[in-house]
């Protein structure tokens, strides 16, 4: 998952882009309110249980429409749609949409307090969450897996070594690591396409195998050349979700911020913007600064407040009252 998209999203936030919350974001607030009673209801029974029953409680997740199973049956059949989304309002858009997958970022205390009400407003969507980068030892690596899972998420992210993924799938946890261009390690690439020479393309396969090796599920694979990208979805097991590398993985992905245009830059070669919601967002802005110059102007002439914004006294209690103020 591309760390580029929070840069952008903090960069609009900057710029004063900020819409307000909609009526779906504040359906699915009280929504996650609900969950989350459920939620807390539902742990005082788990652990009066048994300790197996807690943690199969914790890992169950009835209805949603796909499980890690379903998606390794389904590898090779069709490709999945696949959306990286930021808050509760897309997720219940990209679930409305009937959108096969999606992603969310699990790397801040504020993405961790937010995954709640995106699970809330997607309850039947597979999610990955994915967790900080870099993590400093296993033990962190576990501790946060389980943290995500049972917040809600269905899977895990993890850019990290296949010795810090293979301790999470060790304890069952699902995990999606990263092959070819990784924005996180692009010091080492710069960002441009992986795997277009024979030997970084064998460089790209040995790491897939490796990746594959250490118990991941699936792995995003970024910018890699379509040829090689269908050539090594044939050769693994890897549920592959491709990222500008061509139709031929089992999913396509994308992010929100792209797919909407809801950022001031040039769109990704790799990606379609469907929307422009910058241009929506400059021009409520626009409207937002109208409306205050409007209120201002109308409290400087005197034309608001009117009567029928005013609160009344009758007249009696009015003059009762100044008299009691004016002896006391």
């Amino acid at each position: 998952m591309s760390i580029l998209v929070d840069d952008r999203r903090q960069a609009t936030l900057l710029s004063g882009n900020v819409h307000q919350p909609s009526g779906i974001a504040i359906a699915a607030f009280l929504f996650a309110l609900g969950w989350l009673r459920a939620t807390i209801k539902m742990a005082s029974l788990v652990f009066q249980a048994e300790p197996s029953m807690r943690h199969y409680c914790a890992m169950l997740r009835p209805g949603k429409k796909y499980s890690v199973y379903d998606l390794r049956q389904l590898k090779g059949k069709r490709c999945l749609t696949h959306i990286h989304v930021k808050s509760a309002e897309e997720a219940a858009a990209a679930e409305a949409a009937g959108i096969d997958l999606m992603s969310c970022s699990f790397d801040t205390p504020a993405s961790q307090a937010r995954l709640p009400l995106i699970v809330a407003a997607a309850p039947t969507s597979f999610i990955s969450a994915a967790t900080p980068h870099g993590l400093a030892s296993t033990e962190e690596a576990i501790r946060i897996g389980f943290r995500a899972v049972e917040t809600g998420a269905s899977s895990v992210y993890c850019s990290a070594s296949p010795w810090i993924i293979e301790a999470m799938a060790r304890e069952r946890i699902p995990v999606v690591g990263h092959l070819g261009m990784v924005p996180r390690h692009a010091t080492w690439t710069n960002i441009r396409a992986i795997g277009k020479t024979a030997i970084e393309a064998k460089r790209l396969y040995d790491d897939l195998k490796r990746l594959e090796n250490a118990g991941a599920y699936a792995a995003e694979l970024e910018l890699v050349p379509q040829q090689l990208a269908t050539y090594l979805c044939k050769k693994t097991t890897l549920f592959l979700m491709s990222l500008g590398s061509g139709p031929g993985c089992d999913s396509q992905f994308l992010f929100s911020d792209d797919i909407l245009a809801d950022y001031d830059e040039r769109i990704p070669r790799h990606a379609k913007a469907y929307r422009n919601f910058l241009q929506e967002y400059q021009r409520l802005q626009q409207e937002r600064i109208a409306a205050f110059k409007e209120y201002a102007d109308d409290v400087t002439s005197g034309r608001f407040p009117k009567g029928s914004h005013l609160i009344e006294i009758d007249q009696a209690e009015f003059t009762q009252a100044v008299a009691r103020i004016e002896g006391s």
